[in-house]
């Protein structure tokens, strides 16, 4: 056998490998039927049988997810916490756990895998094996990023339209709505936006029993923002002392609007630093393109 076709052979045989193992889990784990249950792990069973429903992966991988869910949990525990977080604030499904979520972006990168070892080896041959590893673990990394960025994102679009929300509970209160009825009018407005997903959860907790201060510490500890972590806590603090909700929502609104001016006026004195090095690079260009006619005519000269 030419050794020009052991790569390709190999690469082949991952592929068919990949193939087989994705018809065969396809056949048996497509339909999404309840887990049996026991009293021990009855809550454990009805989060997977959730995640089993909403997300397609988990259901054709569930063991492979668990396994790796297991190897995560011990040689990434110091990240798990921060990424449960992140999961928590990105708005994704509560059912996920750090380490299966892992276990999930994993696998998404060994489906990606044989492509990328496919190519690699054709390019490369037997070295590209390690070539191809780095740019596996590199997906998993890719897709953590992503996480974080989503993560980042729906607080931003938070903190910009929770002013706004709380300008209108403040109205509802101020003319005579309760708290509950303020707070579904509230989510109703805003029920498309992430701000308005937050309060409607709030406002469910409520209604299954939490008292309004477990709901709003539940909500910081969900998000985990210093800003919204201080607007909440002084609403809490605000209930405690026993200062009316309208004009706590009001002062909280201002000191919103007040942060955010300062953010945006932080982000333009940044801008001038980094356009700096930009404006240098094209003044450089523009004055070799102006000069560079007369320097090369006059080297000439000098030549001749």
């Amino acid at each position: 056998m030419s050794p020009n076709l052991l790569p390709a052979i190999l690469a082949s045989a991952c592929l068919a490998a990949a193939f087989f193992v994705l018809s065969r889990t396809v056949t048996n784990t497509l339909h999404s039927d309840d887990a049996e249950q026991d009293l021990e792990w009855r809550y454990d069973v009805n989060r997977i049988n959730e995640l089993r429903k909403i997300d397609i992966v988990y259901r054709l991988f569930q063991p492979l997810i668990h396994f790796l869910a297991q190897f995560n949990r011990g040689a990434f525990k110091s990240t798990l916490f921060e990424m449960h977080r992140e999961i928590q604030a990105a708005g994704l499904p509560r059912y996920w756990t750090a380490a299966e979520y892992l276990a999930k972006l994993e696998v998404q990168a060994m489906l990606i895998s044989p492509a990328i070892f496919y190519f690699s080896l054709n390019v490369m041959e037997m070295p590209g094996i390690v070539l191809a590893s780095v740019f596996t673990a590199l997906t998993v990394y890719i897709l953590r990023r992503q996480l974080a960025n989503r993560a980042r994102y729906r607080l931003l679009m938070i903190k910009r339209r929770m002013p706004f929300m709380l300008d209108l509970l403040t109205l509802l209160m101020e003319a005579g709505a309760t708290f509950m009825q303020a707070m579904k009018q509230g989510v109703q407005e805003f029920r498309f936006h992430p701000v308005g997903m937050e309060f409607g959860r709030v406002m469910s907790e409520m209604n299954m029993g939490k008292s309004r201060t477990n709901a709003l510490e539940a909500m910081r500890d969900r998000l985990s923002d210093d800003e919204i972590t201080g607007i909440i806590g002084s609403i809490i603090q605000g209930e405690q002392l026993g200062t009316p909700l309208a004009k706590i929502f009001r002062t909280q609104a201002e000191v919103l609007r007040m942060k955010r001016t300062q953010r945006a006026e932080t982000m333009a004195g940044e801008a001038g630093v980094n356009m700096l090095l930009p404006a240098i690079l094209i003044m450089a260009s523009t004055v070799l393109v102006i000069l560079g006619p007369f320097l090369l005519s006059f080297i000439n000269s000098e030549l001749m």
